[in-house]
């Protein structure tokens, strides 16, 4: 498959079977923290990246291949930002027509000021955006937006929407060492969150390569931190651990790449991933990833991760 891949373990959504609606890396902000590697360019465009039929069908297909318990969220998460795809509410909506299984979208929210944005969204089951800083200067250090996306644009959008959004608003907070974890940082967010009213808070850290050579994820102390100053709502999310699904792809290379493309995996779990094969094949398998010039692997704080070779991550 193209447009849909895993399941795949997720910190909040079990085993959720992914969605992407744009290519990589469509998206209007160049985080420091992105485990799909810098944005360039950044583009706010909405349009029919892809075929809205083309990741209808597919999502149909994918649905129909797993049993009952193999899948736990269907997730529309982007290669970039999963909002610029103009018939996103569309896909949303007939994916719910598909399947009982609840659907969630991961957004950075810088959209949700507008009223079709929100409209979009309002099919959804959970919908989780991102809020890494409490004021405009550590926003544009941290999530370096396009020109034009304002914090003030970001705060209005999500409070809007969480005036008209009835179902899980679960708002997620990427911790990043020296810029977000100190107490004054979490204080202004703490405000923030005052004004939007979450139903959850996540407390998440760059476990998976980020952009930026630099980033490195908060502290036990940090953690903790952010756990007090956040409130009852917050909860730290853990790196997780599970099962990834390689599907009903035509080979091991393509099923691999589908995942690490919006998924950069640990070199550990990627041979765990591929544990029941013969050892030889999976040294086969990854010799041919590599060869392929579809992947790359990147050495982020001592760890091997591969990811797509489109992805850039600079070296310093």
């Amino acid at each position: 498959m193209t447009y849909v891949f895993g399941p795949v373990p997720s910190r909040r959504l079990g085993q959720s079977l992914g969605v992407d609606p744009v290519p990589l890396k469509t998206c209007n902000w160049n985080c420091v923290y992105c485990q799909l590697g810098r944005t360039r360019p950044l583009t706010n465009a909405r349009r029919e990246y892809v075929p809205c039929q083309d990741i209808l069908s597919e999502a149909q297909r994918a649905l129909a291949y797993h049993q009952p318990g193999e899948i736990d969220w269907v997730t529309f998460v982007g290669s970039g930002e999963s909002t610029l795809h103009r018939e996103l509410g569309r896909m949303i909506r007939a994916v719910k027509e598909m399947t009982d299984l609840p659907v969630a979208v991961i957004t950075n929210g810088a959209l949700l000021y507008l009223p079709e944005i929100r409209a979009d969204l309002a099919a959804a089951d959970a919908v989780l955006p991102s809020l890494d800083a409490g004021d405009s200067k550590l926003y544009r250090q941290i999530n370096r937006p396009l020109a034009g996306l304002t914090f003030e644009l970001l705060l209005a959008g999500l409070t809007a929407f969480r005036r008209e959004y009835p179902s899980r608003l679960w708002v997620e907070v990427m911790l990043v060492r020296g810029l977000n974890d100190t107490a004054a940082a979490l204080e202004e967010i703490a405000a923030v969150l005052g004004r939007i009213q979450p139903d959850e808070v996540h407390i998440l850290q760059p476990t998976r390569p980020p952009a930026e050579t630099w980033v490195q994820p908060a502290d036990e102390e940090g953690l903790a931190r952010a756990k007090a100053i956040l409130g009852d709502v917050a909860r730290v999310i853990l790196p997780v651990s599970g099962t990834f699904d390689l599907g009903e792809a035509e080979s091991l290379v393509n099923a691999i790449f589908e995942i690490i493309t919006r998924h950069p995996m640990r070199e550990a779990e990627l041979i765990e991933a591929l544990g029941h094969y013969p050892s030889a094949e999976v040294t086969s398998v990854l010799e041919a990833l590599e060869k392929s010039g579809k992947a790359q692997v990147v050495e982020r704080l001592g760890v091997r991760f591969w990811s797509a070779a489109a992805s850039y991550y600079p070296s310093e």
